[in-house]
């Protein structure tokens, strides 16, 4: 989910499209133009923005202006996101990408904050740009010469503030939830927090989901329907990374000795009768010991039947891998298989040897008789 396709980068920080972006944009461009007249009337009414109606609902100025409007507010986002990535940069922590989608924007840490003063400072950063970005644009209104460029400018001053206020509400994982749990984090566990601020998280997209059934307003369902179902994964993460706590790869991986290995020379074929008589759908490829690649049930399937006698797995195994050490952290582990999509990690030492091989299975055997053993102490 919110994978998206890269269209640029700033600071470093790839900024992605989800496809329901693509959705959205001109659907808020139609709200926003076929609903200008009420607009402009609240507008003049808020800011005194002297906005002049007749003007701005001639021909296809309404449309062009949702357009810019719609689009600029999607900038905003983004600028709010950075906030939260600048903060985190400040504190020494990265941030994997930025995404825009249907509900806006989500930025992906590469790692969360260690102490609760960190996190406290990178979820208020995002609120704090949004907060600047209405003040400027208030600021900007009689600056600006252009009666429908007047209009992108008040509109945009006042959905920044109300982007900042319905992010602060404390809800997790609004920016509001994430000071919540960071606040909570001063005298508990992270565990304890995340835990707390879920069920408060889940409590709001509740109240949500019925004032929006209620007032027949599915843009409120749908926040509602996201916040839950983010604030469930962030409390089933973060119970996964205390059960993994202290854990190595090198306690719950299936060490080299164990595995089934081929080499690069041998036919697909000749894999491939193995992974039948084995019942493997993967092996590691080891060549004098150390790994150069990996091949696959996927891999076989991409060369036609009558040529795997005579290809070599070297021609079609995979050697852009995803390995970790064997002192890598069981959760990090973790995180990189769902990221990465795969169902297994090489486990390599320093010289490139392969050590062993950990799975999705491993991961959630282990978890299973942790928790098991926790239980009965």
């Amino acid at each position: 989910m919110f994978r998206g396709f890269r269209v640029g980068s700033v600071a470093g920080i790839p900024i992605k499209l989800d496809v329901t972006f693509l959705l959205i944009l001109p659907v808020l461009a139609y709200l926003i133009g076929s609903g200008m007249a009420d607009a402009v009337t609240a507008l003049n009414a808020v800011l005194g923005a002297g906005l002049d109606a007749e003007a701005l609902t001639a021909g296809a100025t309404p449309w062009a202006i949702g357009f810019a409007s719609a689009t600029g507010l999607f900038v905003c986002v983004l600028l709010h996101e950075l906030g939260h990535a600048a903060v985190a940069r400040r504190y020494g922590y990265e941030t994997e990408s930025i995404t825009l989608w249907l509900l806006g924007g989500i930025a992906r840490p590469e790692e969360r904050p260690e102490r609760w003063n960190h996190e406290l400072w990178i979820a208020l950063g995002g609120p704090v740009v949004s907060v600047a970005l209405g003040v400027g644009c208030f600021v900007a209104i009689n600056a600006v010469p252009s009666e429908p460029w007047r209009f992108v400018v008040s509109y945009l001053a006042v959905l920044n503030i109300v982007l900042a206020g319905f992010n602060m509400l404390p809800a997790f994982p609004l920016d509001g939830g994430r000071v919540l749990r960071a606040l909570l984090g001063r005298t508990r566990s992270h565990a304890a927090a995340t835990e707390l601020a879920v069920s408060v998280g889940k409590s709001f997209a509740v109240v949500l989901a019925i004032i929006g059934i209620v007032a027949f307003n599915p843009f409120l369902v749908a926040v509602a329907f996201f916040v839950y179902i983010a604030a469930a994964a962030e409390g089933r993460r973060t119970a996964l990374a205390a059960t993994f706590e202290g854990v190595r790869v090198a306690d719950v991986m299936t060490p080299a000795s164990e595995l089934s290995a081929v080499e690069p020379t041998e036919s697909l074929a000749e894999v491939l009768d193995r992974m039948f008589g084995e019942r493997h759908t993967g092996y590691p490829v080891l060549e004098s010991g150390r790994l150069v690649g990996v091949v696959t049930l996927s891999d076989i399937r991409d060369v036609a039947p009558d040529s795997r006698a005579t290809t070599t797995i070297e021609e079609a195994m995979s050697t852009d891998l995803e390995t970790v050490g064997p002192d890598t952290e069981a959760m990090e582990a973790m995180t990189r298989l769902e990221r990465g999509d795969v169902g297994r990690l090489p486990v390599v030492d320093r010289t490139g040897a392969l050590v062993g091989l950990v799975t999705r299975s491993d991961l959630v055997t282990a978890m299973t008789v942790i928790r098991e053993r926790r239980a009965d102490r």
